[in-house]
């Protein structure tokens, strides 16, 4: 009868979970416990941009952040020193049209045609810096209506009074960067900045709703996120950050806000926190 009972429940309202014992992970939002820790610190998968129509910094969030001690972003970017590092970022070493035969100018100046700019405008910018207009396509709202999700959450914890701090350096994410896009896999990339611009609309939607798995298979899409930059944009970074969090967290409680593609898979941060021996579990409200 039970059986039954939990089929029925499933099928009408979604009860899997509790009926058949799989986690649930809709949420964005997940406690560190165990391991010796003397409080809970906590794990956030954030959306680096988003239109002012569709932030939000929910209750839950903004609960968690004013028990805590600490917020940890992914760089600091409080400290002026990396401010600098992301003021001179864009500069390249050599021209982009240096690297590029005829035919791939050619293909390149009508590319950046759909995002109302020219390859003579783009030439003296680096490889990360074209990759970067994606964001253009991803991101349709005027530039005063875009909202960064973790400049929000910073602003909140230093009117609150809260320490932060970073998980990297900006030079480290470039690295990472230049490692998964050489040139012409960026002017692949941009290329394809409607299908982008499709599953963008679709991230926001499962972000939304903290539908951790569903935003987790949409923004590591193989159309868009081949092994290569898979290893250098998430795993060798995650392994990088959780070599760094046990000693943060067994000083003070943070709340660690981290792109969300970061958190889950086998070489995600939650699966990475647990083979430490950490109890990781979501926050639902």
């Amino acid at each position: 009868m039970k059986k039954w009972i939990c089929l029925l429940l499933a099928a009408t309202i979604g009860f899997t979970s509790i009926c058949f014992g799989q986690e649930n992970k809709n949420s964005l939002l997940w406690e560190i416990s165990g391991n010796g820790l003397k409080e809970s610190s906590y794990l956030l998968g954030t959306f680096h941009l988003l239109c002012e129509k569709d932030f939000e910094l929910k209750p839950k969030v903004i609960s968690t952040l004013s028990n805590v001690k600490k917020l940890v972003t992914e760089i600091d970017y409080t400290d002026p020193k990396e401010t600098q590092v992301m003021a001179n970022a864009s500069k390249a070493e050599k021209t982009l049209t240096s690297q590029l035969t005829h035919e791939e100018a050619t293909q390149l100046t009508e590319i950046l045609k759909s995002y109302g700019t020219t390859l003579a405008e783009m030439d003296t910018l680096n490889t990360q810096s074209l990759y970067s207009l994606l964001a253009k396509k991803a991101i349709t709202c005027p530039a005063a209506e875009v909202k960064m999700y973790e400049i929000e959450l910073l602003r909140l914890a230093i009117t609150t009074g809260k320490k932060t701090g970073g998980l990297e350096k900006i030079a480290y994410q470039m690295e990472a960067l230049a490692k998964s896009y050489d040139l012409k896999e960026a002017i692949r990339q941009i290329a394809a900045g409607d299908l982008y611009e499709e599953l963008t609309k679709k991230m926001i939607e499962a972000f939304k709703k903290e539908d951790l798995p569903e935003l987790n298979k949409l923004l590591k899409d193989k159309r868009l996120m081949n092994a290569n930059q898979e290893y250098w944009m998430l795993t060798d970074r995650n392994q990088n950050w959780v070599r760094d969090m046990p000693a943060m967290m067994q000083t003070e409680s943070i709340l660690f806000a981290v792109g969300g593609g970061h958190l889950m898979g086998e070489k995600g941060l939650i699966e990475l926190l647990r083979a430490k021996g950490y109890t990781v579990k979501p926050v639902f409200q």
